[in-house]
């Protein structure tokens, strides 16, 4: 069944979970869309919904509540008086959006670090400003009890009791999209501070305090010629499956642009490890404990996803060589047997798919269309989040007639 809007929507057939089945997606042929699994949207507007980033608990542990965050408008850099409002889905009651607060420290593209907390049936935390800093609130979504800690987090330690985070003044400063408005950068004038860097937060007491600096991570390991003078920062840290671990990406801005390595640490910040420093890392996801898929560019296969190991030889193998050919929002579902992943807009459409590394097979999600007004700073990434079960895939992705929104993907009829 078949049904094109404005050139660029398509009817993909009603979910097997229910409700309309509505989404955007792609000039493919009627048969081709019949093999696509089933979707719907589960936001409405006239206000718009996203999540961001792929690496944070969505779903809560039953897999009946999604997240997400509300604004009202789109196109345009947060300002520090903008307020997004948070919220849950509730799948089992017709995607009835259900509020849970509001927040003044976000950006478009990994939100405010809304997510579950590991470990919990039914608390979720965010960050927020409380005037001239950054906060986190701890919420009971069944109870209604909040609690605020003074300080932002990044990623959560799977035990749910501590984080890691860095400063989202900075990133605001040199990287937008990722940083919050409302507080300025104490060390924007200096490329290497010693006051700032990766920090330990205790979710518990409030308590935080400083693994590791900028500096002392700028002049660990190999010194490269691009680093002089260039401003550095830190973004995208992760633990990984145990917590015995975190990875994060330090990156600079030298003559040839923007430049990456990708190293590892003990949650207390000891044993600082590299294990990727060829100038090029981006989204990355831990496998196990000790193996860590990325797009890098590396000798052996150019610009391609590989799995590198942390630790001992420090091997690194390509995977998905013919199948994930471009950067993507890369994590495997539970059960490690498939890799879930996506791609930037590709002549006018962004493509979720599924990627099969034991019989090198890539399973096609949807091909959402990506209107060229969202670009740059406010673009809209399908970042790809599962559910629990790893039944159910949850995307961010525009519709022609009310902006970007969530999309349930029901991927059963794939994984079993």
């Amino acid at each position: 069944m078949l049904n094109t809007y404005s050139n660029r929507r398509q009817f993909l057939g009603a979910s097997a979970l229910g409700g309309l089945g509505l989404l955007a997606a792609s000039r493919l042929s009627a048969s081709d869309a019949s093999t696509l699994p089933p979707v719907r949207t589960i936001t409405r507007g006239p206000k718009f919904h996203w999540f961001g980033y792929y690496d944070k608990l969505e779903f809560d542990p039953t897999n009946r509540y999604v997240l997400g965050m509300e604004v009202g408008f789109e196109h345009r850099s947060p300002k520090p008086t903008d307020v997004i409002r948070i919220g849950m889905v509730d799948l089992q009651d017709g995607d009835r959006w259900i509020g849970l607060g509001e927040s003044c420290a976000w950006c478009w593209q990994q939100g405010c670090m809304l997510q579950w907390i590991p470990g919990t049936e039914s608390q979720v935390l965010w960050n927020d400003r409380d005037g001239d800093h950054f906060v986190c609130h701890i919420l009971d979504v069944q109870s209604r009890e909040r609690r605020t800690i003074p300080h932002p987090v990044y990623a959560l330690h799977p035990d749910g009791k501590s984080a890691v985070s860095t400063s989202f003044s900075r990133l605001a400063d040199v990287r937008p999209g990722y940083g919050y408005a409302g507080v300025p950068d104490p060390n924007r004038d200096n490329p290497t501070p010693t006051d700032d860097g990766i920090w330990h937060v205790d979710l518990q007491s409030g308590d935080r305090n400083l693994l590791f600096s900028i500096a002392q991570v700028a002049s660990f390991g190999k010194p490269l010629a691009t680093m002089e003078g260039a401003k550095h920062k830190f973004n995208h840290l992760l633990y990984n499956t145990d917590g015995s671990r975190f990875s994060f990406l330090h990156r600079w801005t030298g003559p040839k642009g923007r430049e990456t390595r990708m190293l590892t640490a003990r949650p207390d910040g000891s044993d600082l490890r590299i294990v990727d420093d060829n100038g090029l890392t981006s989204h990355y996801w831990w496998r196990d404990p000790r193996h860590i898929i990325a797009l890098s560019k590396q000798p052996s296969h150019g610009m391609r996803f590989y799995v590198f190991e942390d630790g001992g030889e420090q091997r690194i193998e390509v995977i998905g060589e013919n199948a994930m050919t471009s950067d993507g929002h890369v994590t495997y579902l539970p059960g490690n047997k498939w890799i879930l992943n996506d791609t930037y807009p590709q002549s006018g459409y962004q493509h979720p798919f599924l990627y099969d590394p034991k019989n090198d097979r890539k399973v096609p999600l949807g091909h959402f269309a990506a209107p060229p007004e969202y670009t740059g700073e406010w673009r809209c990434d399908t970042h790809p989040r599962f559910s629990r079960d790893g039944k159910m895939v949850v995307i961010d992705a525009p519709e022609p007639d009310s902006g970007r929104q969530l999309h349930l993907i029901d991927i059963r009829g794939i994984v079993g």
